[in-house]
């Protein structure tokens, strides 16, 4: 429980200091089997766009969807939908996880999709 507990006290501090920005937030949250992202608003009232390995769209074409390949078809779709949205420029909240591995694959995917961190 310890390491859960830290992982929430690193998102909390994040999250604040995205607060003071005032920008719109790139949550990202991932479990061993799945990654999921979502757009949420300035004030953090409304979600504007989503995106995981739980949909049809992105787990097509993909053996695993656990892994950094996964991730990255995550952030590339999290980077269209914003596009449609309208949002080019957001703050990207790691939800406390350490930023390598399949979190840092999608964050690449999401840049190189046309969001800018």
């Amino acid at each position: 429980m310890k390491a859960k507990n830290s992982r929430l006290r690193r998102a909390r501090r994040t999250r604040a200091k995205i607060r003071e920005l005032g920008v719109v937030r790139l949550s990202v949250h991932r479990t061993p089997r799945h990654m999921y992202a979502q757009l949420l608003s300035a004030d953090g009232a409304k979600v504007l766009a989503t995106a995981s390995t739980v949909q049809k769209d992105v787990r097509s074409g993909l053996s695993s969807t656990g892994n950094v390949e996964a991730a990255a078809a995550v952030g590339k779709s999290i980077a269209e939908k914003a596009k449609a949205a309208g949002v080019t420029r957001v703050a990207f909240d790691r939800s406390g996880f350490r930023f390598h591995g399949r979190v840092q694959a999608l964050a690449d995917a999401a840049r190189e999709g046309g969001l800018e961190f």
